[in-house]
């Protein structure tokens, strides 16, 4: 069972971590944004949440680059969300990987 002190939900929580500090540096981007920004047609990624960008940024890289299981990749996602985040941000980032991973399998 998941639980807030497992290791991977540890190092992942530090990957955005990292990426939500780059967000604040001028032009910096992610190799993963075009597959955020075609998920996510309505929210260009200057109007997304920094902390949210930077969920989708890690989410979206261990979709496409691990053999973790997507269910578990966007649980763990949904669930810092719920730690770090809005309210209703849990739900955008379901809806946005979801988009991604049906993308992928195509």
């Amino acid at each position: 069972m998941k639980t807030s002190t497992d290791p991977r939900h540890k190092k992942r929580e530090l990957k955005v971590a990292k990426l939500f500090a780059s967000s604040f540096v001028p032009g910096f981007t992610s190799l993963f944004d075009n597959h955020i920004s075609s998920a996510a047609p309505e929210w260009p990624l200057k109007n997304i949440n920094k902390i949210d960008l930077a969920i989708l940024r890690v989410a979206t890289e261990e979709l496409m680059n691990s053999d973790t299981p997507p269910k578990v990749v966007i649980d763990e996602a949904v669930e810092i969300a719920k730690k770090f985040s809005a309210e209703n941000s849990a739900s955008f980032i379901n809806g946005v990987l979801g988009t991604i991973l049906k993308s992928k399998q195509l």
